[in-house]
């Protein structure tokens, strides 16, 4: 059965309900303007988190740049206790990295590059730091640390290529020459145009063909 009510006695049911849920709707009000508030205030601070990431990041390079490794090291660690979770931070890394290897200290940039490796933001800062710690690896003679490296990334995505000379590098360093040789032909094959250096990975592999060759170590 519809129930037909007067203006006076809707007023009279309306000021009854919100006498009994008023409390409930006002607070869900305040929770729900609260959150958007709360949402644009998390909005804006992280906007200022990277404006001053950013900040900190270009005057890291502007101190490398100028040779200025003691100023770049500072400027690094205030971005690593400032801004830790920031893609900023794990850039530094990668170029405080290149920095240390040059002034021959391989060990620093090796931590480095480790810490790119596991925090950085997005997926692909991740892989190139896992690319340059293998080549380092591979320098200082660790083949095998180089290849598990490879093998415990998650995704190759957009470093197949790389990757794939980096395999054939360690097994020419292992004196698997015919190995090496199918590795740079596969980086070869998987190399996009206008990336990489495709003509020495041409030398590398004619190189490898021929040891293998002279060795015996053909397939």
């Amino acid at each position: 059965m519809v129930e037909i009510y007067d203006s006076h006695e809707q007023s009279e049911r309306v000021k009854g309900w919100l006498a009994e849920n008023g409390g409930a709707i006002v607070l869900g009000l305040v929770l729900a303007f609260g959150s958007l508030f709360g949402f644009k205030q998390w909005q804006l601070w992280q906007q200022n988190e990277q404006r001053q990431a950013s900040v900190e990041y270009e005057l890291l390079l502007e101190f490398l740049g100028e040779g200025n490794l003691d100023a770049a090291v500072a400027n690094y660690e205030t971005l690593k206790k400032g801004f830790e979770g920031s893609a900023y931070t794990a850039l530094a890394a990668l170029h405080m990295a290149r920095a240390r290897i040059e002034a021959g200290q391989t060990e620093l940039a090796e931590q480095l590059l480790e810490y790119a490796m596991n925090q950085g933001e997005p997926a692909a800062v991740r892989s190139v730091a896992r690319e340059r710690l293998a080549r380092v690896k591979l320098a200082l003679g660790q083949a095998d640390a180089a290849l598990a490296l490879l093998d415990a990334a998650q995704s190759a995505e957009g470093f197949e290529a790389r990757f794939a000379e980096i395999r054939g590098d360690a097994a020419r360093t292992r004196g698997e020459h015919a190995a090496a040789a199918e590795y740079y032909a596969q980086a070869l094959d998987l190399l996009e145009a206008g990336t990489g250096d495709r003509a020495w990975l041409e030398i590398k592999l004619a190189a490898a063909k021929l040891a293998a060759g002279t060795t015996g170590d053909a397939s």
